[in-house]
């Protein structure tokens, strides 16, 4: 399955359910059919639908998923960036994205523009192989351009209209965001060092 980081609307936590097995979020405004089974990205998350009661979408969330998201640890009235699976009519405005996330950042800074803001997120060290300047990142569904690169933080630049149609407005210092690195950029970190290995086995033969 997979998404371009471009937010199709937002949705609103309601609550979780049998220990957090499972969550449940309000989207009364959603204008494409969603069928039991159908997958959707929930805050970058790739979740399958497994109930519908009129607005009301119920998901199962695994260990997986509440150990690495920061769907575990929502509040009621929370807004959720929803996006509907790519398909092979769609444009591909953002980035490949799987909905599988790397790991959650942290809000630094917001810092305010004339036009739209600046976010500062730090990132687990184990990430930094997959991040590069200019590079795509996709931050709680979103795709996203990394207009400055550290060794612990990045910096990306938010849009009015990103602004608007995104809960990225509602980010404060010290709020927690799903990560999900570039797809390519893994790929080829991968073909690298597996490469770079066989190349050392090689030579020590």
């Amino acid at each position: 399955m997979m998404f371009t980081g471009i937010i199709k609307q937002t949705g609103r936590f309601k609550a979780y359910h049998l220990g957090k097995k499972e969550m449940s979020i309000d989207a009364p405004e959603m204008d494409w059919a969603l069928n039991l089974g159908d997958s959707l990205a929930v805050n970058g998350v790739c979740l399958s639908l497994t109930k519908k009661k009129k607005e009301v979408l119920s998901f199962n969330l695994s260990p997986e998923t509440l150990k690495t998201t920061t769907l575990g640890s929502l509040r009621r009235g929370d807004r959720l960036n929803l996006e509907p699976p790519l398909t092979l009519s769609d444009p591909l405005s953002g980035h490949l994205v799987t909905g599988h996330i790397d790991d959650t950042g942290k809000i630094l800074k917001v810092i305010p523009r004339k036009e739209g803001k600046r976010i500062v997120i730090t990132y687990p060290s184990q990430l930094r192989p997959f991040f590069i300047p200019k590079g795509s990142v996709a931050v709680d569904g979103v795709s996203l351009t990394i207009a400055c690169l550290e060794e612990s933080r990045f910096q990306v630049e938010i849009i009015p209209l990103t602004l608007k149609n995104t809960n990225l407005s509602d980010l404060r210092p010290g709020s927690e965001v799903n990560l999900e690195c570039d797809i390519l950029g893994k790929y080829m970190y991968n073909y690298s060092v597996t490469n770079t290995k066989k190349l050392i086995e090689d030579s020590n033969k």
